[in-house]
């Protein structure tokens, strides 16, 4: 029987049934390590003993009550989140779209309250990726993603990628601020280099600017550091997070100074489920251990290995890889070879990657991924290689 859900996804004909860590198993047990951690969303790993904990505590206690009344988990992690970073006020809500939304909103409003709604425009940069909205598609300015869905939602303008004198030839008497990833993830693992964010912070100060950054796959210690921005030593003035705060629940959450956020009052936005009893006590418990004083020196330690070991890897398979790319525990690999066939080497040789932009593959395993596993990895990925040569089994017919 053919399925009844959207045809929306290019699905790999596996399921899976439980996970362990950095491993997922399917029915019948075959374990696949993974590195793909659900697209940096399964930051510690599969069945984490303290989230799964904080769940299952919340859930005997209330799941939903709404907005309508104070929730003091959501409380509890918006304090933590702004001890932590550049942010005075937070916004909980339910994806990184959502969150991005909320960003979008609290750029236009600070201009309107202030006295300039003409103000509302953010600029861009190419190979931008910012969610799958109306108002994240065209803000990524993807034509394959905006193609049949009308319009573009009007308010964004794009330049090519670390253009910084492109950039300040885009402003204009309309525009807001910058928007973009500090390391471009579906973009194909770009990172904004550290002189580019320092300048482009300089600018936008000098003009009156925001800056807007999305860290919803680069943040929440996937670099090492809390957020990628710091690497640079910049504050944003709004920030939308996800994917990793939530462990795999789904949460997310809009950041801002109290300058910039506290234009959002009373009915400006909303939502239903945002930031419930539920998503936010995984969203805490996930705190509880990114914060232990040893855990971000840990994946900065774990993150130059991994990519040593790539760079080797890259030079003994040179004929099937260019480049080793980002930071941390979010690196890419450059393919010579089709993306969909190296993906499919993968599953084969039972390690899961995912696909991005500039033909690059994606690694993005758990933050708590041990060094064994790391080495595992590598194996793997070699093994991977050596099925691209051959062009059998699942690459012959990946096309996906």
């Amino acid at each position: 029987m053919d399925s009844h859900l959207y045809p929306t996804y290019a699905r790999a004909d596996i399921e899976f049934e439980r996970g362990d860590g950095s491993w997922l198993y399917t029915g019948d047990g075959t374990p696949y390590l993974d590195f793909a951690a659900g697209i940096a969303v399964c930051s510690l790993g599969h069945n984490h003993p303290h989230l799964v904990e904080a769940l299952k505590d919340q859930a005997d206690k209330l799941w939903h009550t709404s907005n309508m009344f104070r929730i003091p988990g959501q409380e509890r992690l918006a304090d933590r989140l702004t001890e932590v970073t550049f942010a005075d006020l937070v916004f909980v809500t339910n994806s990184g779209t959502e969150a991005m939304e909320c960003a979008f909103k609290t750029a236009r409003k600070y201009f309107a309250v202030n006295g300039h709604p003409e103000k509302f425009k953010l600029i861009t940069f190419e190979g931008a990726f910012h969610g799958r909205s109306l108002a994240a598609i065209s803000a990524g300015g993807r034509d394959n993603y905006l193609d049949g869905f009308g319009e573009r939602t009007p308010g964004f303008s794009q330049v090519p990628f670390g253009d910084l004198e492109a950039a300040e030839a885009a402003i204009d008497d309309e525009t807001a601020g910058f928007l973009l990833e500090p390391i471009q993830g579906e973009g194909g693992i770009r990172v904004f280099e550290v002189s580019f964010l320092r300048k482009l912070r300089k600018l936008a100060d000098e003009h009156g600017l925001l800056i807007v950054l999305d860290e919803v796959q680069c943040g929440v210690g996937r670099t090492g550091q809390l957020f990628a921005h710091e690497l640079a030593g910049i504050t944003p003035d709004i920030m939308a997070i996800a994917k990793g705060i939530g462990g795999g629940f789904p949460v997310g959450a809009c950041l801002a100074t109290k300058e910039v956020g506290a234009c959002m009052v009373k009915g400006t936005h909303g939502s239903t489920y945002g930031g419930n009893p539920l998503a936010t006590a995984v969203a805490n418990a996930v705190l509880d251990v990114v914060l232990e004083p040893d855990f971000l020196p840990a994946i900065r330690e774990k993150g130059i290995k991994l990519r040593q070991k790539l760079a080797r890897l890259c030079d003994e398979n040179s004929d099937i890889f260019e480049e080793v790319r980002g930071e941390g525990l979010i690196l890419g690999l450059k393919c010579r070879c089709e993306v969909p066939d190296m993906m499919a080497a993968c599953r084969e040789a039972k390690i899961l990657v995912v696909g991005a932009g500039e033909n690059v593959i994606r690694l993005l395993p758990p933050l708590t991924v041990s060094e064994d596993e790391i080495d595992q990895a590598l194996e793997r990925l070699s093994e991977a290689c050596a099925i691209v040569r051959s062009g059998h089994g699942d690459v012959a017919k990946s096309g996906t």
